[in-house]
Formats: C-alpha cells, structure tokens, sequence
C-alpha cells in the first residue's frame, strides 16, 4: 500500500523547521541588529522629552543685583531645546529630494567606476558632522551613568532620603522617618552603609558635582549670533571620543563597530532635532516613503548599489558568520540603514511625548464655571524635567516597580516629583517596529533577497499607533495633537526679545546719562558700566570664558562693606542681570519648517 502524502499542515511545518535550521546560525546577528536598532531610538526618545503645554510654565525667576551672578551660574531644569517641525509638504518633498540624491549617486558610481574618492570625500562631510554627534552621545551616557551611581532620591529603611549635595547630606522625607538621621554619605540606599574615611567621603561628594561645574563659553557678533554654550567634564570627554572616533575611522580602518558607533550619534541626535509635530504629518510622511522604498529596491538596482559601494556611516553593519561550505572565506555583514531607523523613531518619539502630554492632561485640576458665560478654570501641574529620574526610580522602587518606601498621606505633605509616567503608545510603537523588523528578516531569509524595510516597518509602526489610539478611545486626541508653536506664537516670541532687548539698550542710556563722577574716576567708571551692561551698544564682537568657581571681584566693582566711604567704592551700581529669562514658550515646542 502506497504512502499517503502529507497534508497541507504537515508540509508547511517541515518548511518552518527547514527554515529555522537554516536561520540558527544567523539568529545572535539577527538579535544584535533589533538591539542596535532599538538603542538609539530608545534613547533618543527619550532625550527629547521636553515640557508638554498641558503642563504649567516654570515661574519666572526675579534677578536681583546682589544674586545676578549667582543665578546666572545656575543650571537650568531643562535645556531649552528647538526642534524643526515637518510640515505635510515635507511628505512630497522628502522622498523627491531623497530620489534625487540616491539616484546622482549611483550615476555618479559608474560614471567614477572606482568609488574610494567620492568615499573620502562623503567621509570627510560626515566626519564634521559625526565628531559632535557622538561626543552628544558619549555625553550623555557618561551622565546616566554618573547619576546611576548618585541619585537625587533613594531609599533606605523604609523611608525616602533627597539628597542636598550643597549641605553634602541625604535628609529623609517621607515614609518611616522616625528616628531616622540624616545620612552624610555620597553613596545612595545600601552603600551609605560602606565606611568611608573623610577625605574619601569629600573626595566623593566632590565627585559628585563635577558634572555641575562647567565653564561657560559667551559668543557675541552683532546681528549674527548670540550664544551661551556650557562645557563640563563629560562634554570636554565626549568631544575628545568623537574627534578620536573621527579620526581613526577616516585614517586609519573603517571597522564595523566604528562605523555603528558613528551611526548610533547620527540617529541620536536627529531624533532630537525633527518631528513631524501631528501624527497626521508623520503618518503622511511614513507613508510617502513607503512606496519611496518600494520602487527603489524592487524596481531599481539604486539603493543596493550605493549601500554596498559607499564606505560611509549612513548604515549599521552587522558581521555575519562564515557560511558552513566555506568557513575561510572573505567576511560579509548584514545592514540596516539609519533611514530605516530614523524616520519610524521620529513617530515613536512623538508617541512617547504625546504619553507625557497625556500624563500631564490627566493631572491637570478643572474648576467648573461660577457664572453663566464664564469659561471653566484649569490648574495645570508643575512640570518636573524627567533627567535623572530614571536612577531615582532604579534606587526607590523594587523590580516589579513597588516602592520601597511608605508614601504619607497627610494633606499638607508636598507631593513627591514623578518617577516615570504611563508609555502606552511608546511601548505599542516599539512593539510594531519589532515586528516589523522580524517580518523584513523572515522574508529576506527566505527570498534571499534584500528587502525594503520600511514595507514592513511603516505598517508596524503606524498600525500600532492608531489602533491603540483606536482601542483606547484617544482617536480624536490623536488627531488634534500639535508640537507646532505656529507663526503667532513666533511673531510674539520675536517681538518680545525684541522689546527686552529695547528696554536694556534704554537702560544703559539712562545710566550713562545720569551717571556723574571726578574725572579721575572717570576711565574707572566708564570700565564698569560697560563690565556691567549685558549689550553695549557699540558691542561689534565679544566672547568670554567663566570659571565654574567665583572669581575675586575687584575694587572697583565689590559691594560697599558696612564703615567704608563712597570713596572706597565707585558708586551704588543699577546692574541688569546678565541672564535675560524671557517669558518664552517651554522647551521642546516645534518649529514649522518652511
């Protein structure tokens, strides 16, 4: 009697287990590619968290003449941060320019045949470029890292201690507080416990505010620009990284882990610097690119070309093991390009901040209408910049994510800053691009064919978004979320620099015209006022260096103690602060593109 042949199920079993025994070898390459992939757009996420608009504006900080100084050497809560806004047209101009340069590439490949000058050239472009890109990555790291290890909060015996790192001591606040003295140790939770001599202790609480202690470097040039850049130790490391980095990739060998390194500041910092500001625009803009992707890999032999001729780090390479029939032959590598990286981690960084605006709408206090006609009153909550909260929650809160401390419950304790909040969409968007990225590897493996990423990243992406949006009944919230400032809002951020800057050029010709003294004092005096004006007129081009300590004040220019006469001093000095705090929009709002 003849065999019966396997049905349908039996058949497409056997395939799955050929398939996979084919697969096995390359599985640690596939892993390391999703991983290489989900960093960057995890923390690039992340790094452009910034105030949401349901969230209450910082209050203004009042300057006075005797703490100018002092508040002008203050780290802000929050980098203000401007990030450029796509606009819907970006959408049809995105994949035109992307096609235009793809394709001059490619003719420009075979018209040179040999592509090592176009390499050096694009190298030398990408290098100026990836010099600040990885120095902001390595930055940035070295501060999480930094603040792992020296948390702003932790916990210990059941209560929560804040750190004073000016007191150098840790005080408990909340939670079983009795009996509990404060803690003089740098280290948090169970490390307070070390015994530390006291230049060791003193050498660590000296560790710990080294990122704090930055020079502050001022750039003046008349109607060009004016800046303020502060340069602390992880920024002068960070820099001397990337320079190294830059060098040794360009001069020297161009390995794939160099050549990852270059890509994961790239993908870093243009998460930070686009957004499509409505998920209406990033859902065009993906889509866009989608059939973009399509035509070029399927129909067009363009984009594999320029990916394996160019030697340039717009791609992750991943090394792939040497195939079984011949286990001495010439290394290969898989690749993702950044591309496929950064354009869905524009809409997953703007799933996770629509989470936080969300977060802050869910806070905020209404207060119905008194009166008839009168619009309801709302409360919106005080923001807390989330840089270093994740290391708070590291050393506060359990695996499972129980703190481990007992939360008062009295009515007039204060609130405690929030450690994390809800990443719904975030997470469901990450989700997507897992699975978009296993189906472009499941295919690829089995067609041996290169395959547009974003076909499968693009569905992924956007089908999570919005069906979870969908399920959660936010679709019309959805909808109608902008990071877009709009033209009014820029007119009146202009308008008033513009006024500030008015009312000080005023300010200083007040001041030099009531200003009288002894021709003798006269140079002396002259000196002064202009030490102390933030923008002299005839100012043309400026730039000055701050120490991160305070600098002897001269004569001249010190406070009048108490007994010394008015010739002991200059005069009583109407100095503006040299820190102008504008009533601006919050940090992280967009700005449309033109």
């Amino acid at each position: 009697m003849a065999e019966a042949d396997p049905g349908f199920v039996a058949q497409l079993l056997g395939r799955v287990a050929y398939e996979f025994s084919q697969a096995q070898p390359m599985l640690p390459v596939y892993l390391h590619l999703i991983v290489s992939a989900l960093f960057p757009i995890y923390t690039g996420a992340h790094a452009s968290l910034s105030r949401p608009s349901t969230a209450a504006k910082p209050p203004k900080k009042k300057h006075t003449v005797d703490d100018a100084e002092d508040n002008d050497d203050e780290d802000d809560d929050e980098e203000e941060r401007i990030m450029e806004g796509l606009s819907p047209t970006d959408a049809l101009l995105m994949p035109l320019f992307a096609g235009c340069a793809l394709a001059s590439l490619y003719f420009l490949l075979k018209w040179m045949k040999d592509p090592a000058l176009l390499n050096k050239i694009l190298n030398a472009y990408f290098g100026i470029f990836g010099v600040f890109s990885v120095a902001r990555l390595v930055t940035d790291m070295l501060d999480i890292g930094h603040s792992i290890l020296y948390p702003h909060r932790f916990a210990l015996g059941g209560a929560l201690y804040h750190v004073n790192g000016k007191e150098e001591k840790a005080t408990p606040v909340a939670g079983d507080v009795k009996d509990k003295k404060p803690v003089v140790s740098p280290l948090p939770g169970f490390l307070t416990k070390l015994p530390l001599p006291e230049r060791v202790r003193k050498a660590f609480w000296a560790d710990r505010a080294m990122p704090g202690n930055k020079w502050t470097l001022r750039l003046y040039l008349h109607r060009a620009l004016a800046g303020r850049l502060k340069v602390g130790p992880h920024d002068i490391f960070g820099v001397l990284v990337g320079l190294a980095t830059v060098a040794y990739f360009n001069l020297v060998d161009k390995p794939w882990y160099l050549t990852n390194l270059l890509g994961f500041g790239f993908s870093y910092g243009a998460l930070q610097l686009m957004s499509p500001t409505t998920f209406a625009t990033g859902s065009l803009i993906l889509s866009a690119l989608f059939f973009y992707d399509i035509y070029f890999v399927f129909y067009t032999p363009m984009m594999v070309t320029v990916a394996k001729s160019l030697d340039v780090p717009i791609k992750l390479m991943f090394p792939r093991p040497a195939p079984a029939d011949d286990p001495f032959g010439a290394p290969s590598h898989a690749m993702l390009g950044l591309g496929d990286i950064v354009l869905p981690g524009i809409m997953i960084g703007l799933a996770l901040r629509f989470d936080l605006y969300l977060f802050y709408l869910r806070r905020q206090k209404r207060t119905p209408a008194v009166k008839e006609g009168e619009a309801e009153t709302v409360e919106k909550p005080q923001y807390h910049s989330l840089a270093g909260r994740w290391s708070d929650r590291f050393w506060t809160h359990s695996l499972t994510g129980r703190p481990l401390w007992s939360a008062s419950t009295a009515e007039d304790s204060k609130p405690e800053a929030p450690f994390t909040f809800p990443k719904t969409y975030f997470h469901a968007s990450l989700v997507g691009y897992v699975l978009g990225l296993l189906a472009t590897l499941g295919v690829m493996m089995i067609w041996n064919h290169a395959q547009p990423a974003l076909l499968y990243l693009v569905p992924g992406v956007l089908g999570s978004v919005w069906l979870t949006a969908l399920a959660r009944g936010e679709l019309d919230l959805m909808w109608n979320y902008t990071e877009d400032i709009g033209e009014d809002e820029k007119d009146k951020k202009k308008s008033e620099e513009n006024a500030k800057e008015a009312s000080d050029t005023k300010a200083n010709d007040t001041n030099a015209q009531d200003s009288s003294v002894d021709d003798a004092d006269e140079k002396d005096t002259d000196k002064v006022k202009r030490a102390a004006s933030h923008r002299p007129k005839r100012e043309v081009l400026s730039f000055s260096i701050e120490a991160p300590w305070k600098l002897k004040q001269p004569q001249s220019v010190r406070k009048r103690s108490k007994g010394e006469t008015d010739s002991a001093s200059i005069e009583k000095h109407n100095w503006v602060p040299s820190k102008i705090v504008a009533d601006t929009e919050p940090a992280g709002k967009r700005v449309r593109l033109k």
